[in-house]
């Protein structure tokens, strides 16, 4: 298993419909660690550790969102462990 760590901002209309919560929830469902917050200019950020095929699963999901998000634009790049376990909502 190689493990893995991204960091992940989303635009678009991510606040306001669930997508943080969501976002846990898909993280939790596949075993990934990380947190999701959400931004002052409207975006959601998201960082994601674990195993690398399942933190891709979760950053696949982020380009999507839940039913009522509007994903305008994922910007995605590497990120440094942190050792996280468990996901957080911030």
């Amino acid at each position: 298993m190689s493990t893995t760590a991204r960091r992940v901002r989303v635009e678009g209309r991510v606040q306001g419909v669930f997508f943080r919560d969501s976002c846990r929830a898909e993280a939790d469902a596949r075993g990934v660690a990380g947190w999701v917050t959400n931004e002052p200019d409207g975006s959601v950020s998201v960082h994601l550790e674990g195993d690398e095929a399942a933190v891709a699963e979760v950053v696949a999901w982020c380009h999507e969102g839940p039913r009522h998000a509007r994903v305008a634009r994922v910007d995605e790049s590497e990120a440094p462990l942190q050792g996280l376990t468990g996901f957080e909502v911030r």
